[in-house]
């Protein structure tokens, strides 16, 4: 039997501060959350994934190259997400990337868009023609 495999199900990050970060992710991505309980919360990552946060009281930051990535539509909303990083929460983009950052908790996110990408199979077709993607 050969195993398939369809795509990732869910990414899971720790974070020190649930509330802090339910807010952030809130603001910076206009998540929608799903779920959350007592020290977790979970967010609709496109169409079928979602990210899961668990908090950690006095995690310390890493420096780790572990990271995940989230796919937005183009350049103009990566624009606009890395200008609220740098402004309104004072992040610094990690250099040599386009979007590239440490949230507050020190998670590495990496942020592209369709254009970037060769995944666009993976949002309903109704993205990808506002996206304005070319075949």
């Amino acid at each position: 039997m050969s195993v398939q495999v369809y795509g990732c199900n869910h990414v899971a990050i720790e974070v020190g501060d649930i509330k802090k970060a339910v807010a952030f992710y809130t603001d910076v991505f206009g998540l929608k959350k799903l779920d959350g309980g007592e020290g977790d919360a979970f967010f609709k990552l496109g169409e079928h994934q979602f990210l899961a946060m668990f908090e950690r009281k006095e995690m310390k930051p890493t420096k780790s190259d572990h990271h995940f990535g989230i796919m937005v539509r183009d350049d103009a909303q990566i624009a606009e997400i890395r200008l609220k990083l740098t402004k309104k929460y004072r992040l610094k983009l990690i250099k040599g990337f386009r979007c590239d950052f440490r949230d507050p908790w020190g998670n590495r996110i990496q942020v592209v868009d369709l254009h970037d990408e060769s995944l666009i199979w993976l949002l309903p077709y109704r993205e990808v023609q506002k996206a304005g993607v070319k075949f």
